[in-house]
């Protein structure tokens, strides 16, 4: 495994940084594809002189000094997702068509530098979470090829994990970007829903589908994303929100996250995953976190409906001519899913959309209590042989922890977690609102690296980390000090803009507190002579700003503060000239203080 070029983003830095040419990395990219045979990753390959040229122009640009962020960097796309010149055949020969543009994401990515070695195997029309379903064999799982790869992402997940590019797109509109990450020891990003447009893929469910990112890091599928994200000429296309960027968040000292209850959780007889499960647990805690069992029939009642409920008559109307036409073309357990879509009725849709929208709604308050959901990817996984003689039911089993995610408009990341007694990998998926990338990356990289696990199945060890880039999207810190904090008459404003409580705080000591007009504090930063003063420390949605500013009467506003352990945030500050040395109750220490021993 050692001889496998070193993909990860730092390594292929250090190794241009030290000589090494785009041609001489791509030709050891080739050797290690030569070298892994038959392995049923790929669909198709760009011809080897193709790439070889390609590396040779990437090479003239380096050499002018290009900054391309992904100048050099080796990716695959899975085949159902358009590459101009190559053919699209979504596992079924009788589909194929070769489009004449690539889709926009494949085209950000070559725009910024990436190098594409080909287009890699899947479960047929993306139906499946098992790599089992493809006329062109299954990919051999790195790490023991008597089990399945994972799908319906399976040839890039196992390019990735064995070492053949640094990167590859998948899809997921049941957990094709997640279930294959766990299979194969790495890192699966799930986007939100539209934050890489679909334009250019082949769709399972248009209204659901994401294009999504393998790697062996967190920070390698961050920087995919930023680079990927993007709207399009595309309905499902969508901007993110002001304040939005595609970056690994510091993560937070402390949090909380939700966990299904003990009696919801299945492992289908796996002892070895439900083990790794509890141990990653533990880390999540150890790391800050605050552990809180929710229940989680809501989530699998929306699940049911992707597979049980009218979205798979969506599968149908995606390729609904076609499969009248050559409905042989299919494989028999593709076609049976498929054509299950034409007994729903267009009243069984409007019921499924009426009662997705209550489940929204009753999931959202797992939401304000909690920054993140921490699951297991899946709760086992199972030989190529039991597919064969059950092709349903493990598929399904497989799905039990990621089928509701885009129905309830979720993103998520799946890292690994270590590995059962039989040397097969486990994993575990981060999961937060829609545009909760960021935040989730943060704490997905720290995970990933208590797991203590080499990349994939390279064999090689996690890069040195790289410094996480703070940030307050998609909330911000608020530190408040008056009639906003817990129990007081403004607290409830507060909890109207989705604000949750973050704990006590302590300023530095370079502050005054003040009562100003209308019995109000008023934290004044002073030269000298200051003090700290007590308060609260909020964490306040980005889109609540504006509504809270529109709220706060002079002298008060919103300012930075510099808190006692060194941090800075924004909260409450006074004008200055509001300062009244009769009004002076700094040594109350806090507004409650002062409360206490006024009465």
């Amino acid at each position: 495994m050692s001889s496998l070029p070193d993909l990860t983003f730092a390594g292929l830095q250090a190794a241009y940084a030290s000589g090494v040419s785009v041609e001489q990395l791509a030709g050891k990219v080739l050797a290690a594809i030569a070298a892994a045979g038959d392995d049923k990753v790929w669909i198709a390959r760009r011809a080897d002189a193709d790439i070889i040229a390609d590396a040779r122009r990437l090479d003239a640009l380096r050499r002018a000094g290009s900054t391309l962020p992904l100048l050099g960097v080796p990716f695959a796309v899975k085949d159902n997702i358009d590459v101009a010149g190559l053919a699209t055949t979504a596992a079924c020969p009788a589909y194929s068509y070769v489009p004449a543009q690539s889709a926009p994401c494949v085209e950000r990515l070559l725009a910024a530098g990436a190098l594409l070695i080909g287009k890699t195997n899947l479960d047929q029309f993306a139906t499946g979470l098992v790599g089992t379903r493809s006329p062109y064999g299954v990919a051999r799982n790195p790490f023991d090829a008597a089990y399945i790869p994972g799908g319906s992402s399976s040839g890039s997940a196992v390019a990735v994990a064995s070492g053949l590019v640094a990167f590859a797109l998948g899809t997921d509109t049941a957990g094709s970007g997640r279930v294959p990450a766990m299979f194969n020891n790495i890192v699966g990003l799930k986007p939100s829903k539209g934050l890489i447009a679909t334009k250019g893929v082949v769709p399972a469910c248009r209204s659901l589908d994401c294009v999504s990112v393998f790697a062996l890091t967190v920070e390698d599928a961050m920087a995919v994303l930023a680079v990927a994200a993007g709207e399009a000429d595309d309905a499902f296309s969508r901007a993110a929100p002001a304040g939005y960027r595609a970056l690994v968040q510091a993560a937070p000292a402390s949090f909380t996250f939700a966990v299904p209850r003990a009696d919801q959780l299945k492992f289908f007889g796996n002892a070895e995953t439900e083990r790794l499960w509890h141990e990653a647990v533990a880390r999540l805690q150890a790391l800050g976190g605050t552990k809180r069992e929710i229940d989680y029939a809501p989530f699998l009642e929306a699940a049911q409906l992707l597979y049980a409920g009218p979205w798979v008559a969506e599968r149908t109307a995606a390729i609904d001519r076609f499969l009248a036409e050559q409905p042989g073309a299919l494989y028999p357990v593709t076609r049976t899913i498929i054509e299950g879509g034409r007994k729903f009725s267009a009243v069984d849709g409007f019921n499924g959309q009426y009662r997705l929208a209550a489940l929204r709604r009753q999931t959202e308050a797992v939401w304000r209590d909690c920054d993140l959901m921490l699951l297991p990817t899946a709760g086992t996984i199972y030989r190529v042989a039991e597919l064969e003689a059950d092709p349903l039911q493990p598929n399904s089993n497989l799905g039990y922890y990621t089928n509701f995610m885009n129905l309830l408009d979720l993103c998520g990341i799946a890292v690994p977690g270590g590995f059962q007694a039989n040397g097969l990998p486990s994993g575990i998926t981060l999961v937060a609102p829609a545009f909760a990338e960021p935040r989730l990356a943060g704490l997905a990289s720290a995970m990933h690296r208590a797991a203590n696990v080499a990349l994939g199945a390279t064999g090689r060890a996690m890069p040195a980390p790289v410094a996480a880039r703070e940030g307050n999207f998609p909330a911000i810190a608020l530190a408040v000090f008056g009639a906003h904090m817990s129990g007081q008459p403004l607290n409830k404003d507060l909890l109207a803009l989705g604000a949750r409580p973050l704990g006590a705080l302590a300023t530095k000591a370079c502050y005054r507190l003040y009562r100003v007009p209308g019995n109000r504090p008023g934290l004044i930063r002073v030269a000298s002579g200051g003090v700290s003063v007590e308060g609260e420390l909020w964490s306040l949605p980005l889109a609540g700003i504006g509504v809270l500013l529109d709220s706060i009467a002079p002298p008060l506003g919103l300012g930075t503060i510099e808190l006692a352990d060194g941090r800075t945030v924004k909260g409450f500050i006074c004008e200055g000239s509001a300062a009244d040395p009769a009004a002076d109750i700094s040594a109350h220490g806090g507004w409650l203080g002062y409360l206490a021993n006024s009465r």
